[in-house]
């Protein structure tokens, strides 16, 4: 009877120990922390309906922080994340406007995006460049392409069936965040339950260890960040869809976004470590952080300085707690 009261007794205990080691377990707690904070500063904060408008606000940014997480659970970074949206978002309204059905041209559109995706990581799984160079380049290139294709123009007069992934909704929830939902679960499933996963995680910890064992790390970066371009033209569908347009200039600083949420949901910087669960915290953190200094009246230049430091404190926390591993 005592050994029993025993181990119940620790069981909550032996949790929180498995929670503090895990590496959402500081973004989860400082999301409930940023939470507390708005409501103590902001009026209508703790409202349903607020809750709802941050979960869609944040979606896009969200779908597009799962294939920055794995690009740099990997050790590498994808700098091209705004600009393949906004490319693939232009080209599916062109597509429409041109007279294609609109499931066919969110299939181009999608298409553009892994295309792009794929380009990357030829150039860093199969030329060795840096992801840092190579993504750079990618963001000028697909920026420029989108801009030539609409004279620097949005596209209007897109049908009304399109509205539906950004404005529909299913069950009484937004389309948006069902799509986002949908994502990081198979996103979860791909990271946490298949070879593919661990082959990412164990090429971010140690890329020659890694190609040592026999595991073709080249096809799996291919891979990772053809996964990342297909994440943005998801992103620039639900975007397009939202506005009813396709914009050429959107998704500017949107890989700064992505970025902040992927290390503030506590994935190292370095690569091979971090999780999916995480990212999908920071995004909501940054999402309630945006929400609450918008009802503050807060200036967006200084909500950008407030992200830049948010991101150097991830950072430096992320650091530190390898160190003591």
């Amino acid at each position: 009877m005592n050994s029993k009261v025993g181990v119940s007794s620790t069981a909550p205990a032996n949790w929180l120990t498995r929670m503090k080691r895990s590496t959402y377990f500081f973004p989860l707690a400082g999301l409930v922390a940023v939470c507390l904070v708005m409501i103590v500063t902001t009026d209508n904060f703790f409202s349903a309906d607020n809750f709802l408008n941050i979960a869609r606000q944040v979606s896009i940014n969200a779908i597009i922080a799962i294939g920055m997480t794995c690009a740099i659970l990997s050790g590498g970074i994808d700098l091209s994340v705004g600009a393949v949206m906004a490319l693939s978002g232009t080209l599916m309204a062109g597509s429409m406007i041109a007279g294609v059905p609109p499931y066919a041209a969110i299939l181009i559109g999608l298409g553009v995006g892994l295309a792009f995706g794929l380009f990357n990581g030829f150039f860093v799984a199969y030329a060795g460049m840096p992801p840092i160079i190579v993504t750079l380049a990618t963001m000028g290139i697909a920026r420029g392409i989108g801009l030539i294709y609409t004279g620097g123009y949005p596209i209007d007069g897109l049908p009304e069936a399109f509205a539906f992934f950004g404005r529909g909704t299913v069950l009484g929830i937004q389309t948006p965040v069902v799509i986002m939902v949908i994502a990081f679960i198979l996103a979860y499933l791909l990271l946490d339950k298949t070879p593919i996963g661990r082959y990412i995680y164990a090429i971010g910890g140690n890329e020659e260890a890694t190609r040592l064992s026999g595991v073709r790390v080249a096809r799996y970066k291919l891979f990772i960040y053809a996964l990342s371009g297909f994440t943005c033209a998801l992103a620039g569908l639900v975007l397009s869809s939202r506005l009813m347009s396709g914009q050429p200039n959107s998704g500017v600083g949107f890989e700064m976004d992505a970025i902040a949420a992927v290390v503030m949901g506590g994935t190292s910087i370095a690569g091979g470590r971090g999780s999916i669960i995480g990212t999908f915290i920071g995004a909501l953190m940054l999402g309630v952080l945006n929400n609450g200094l918008n009802m503050m009246g807060v200036s967006p230049y200084v909500q950008n300085i407030i992200k830049g430091l948010i991101i150097l404190f991830a950072i430096y926390i992320s650091r530190e707690r390898k160190k003591r591993r």
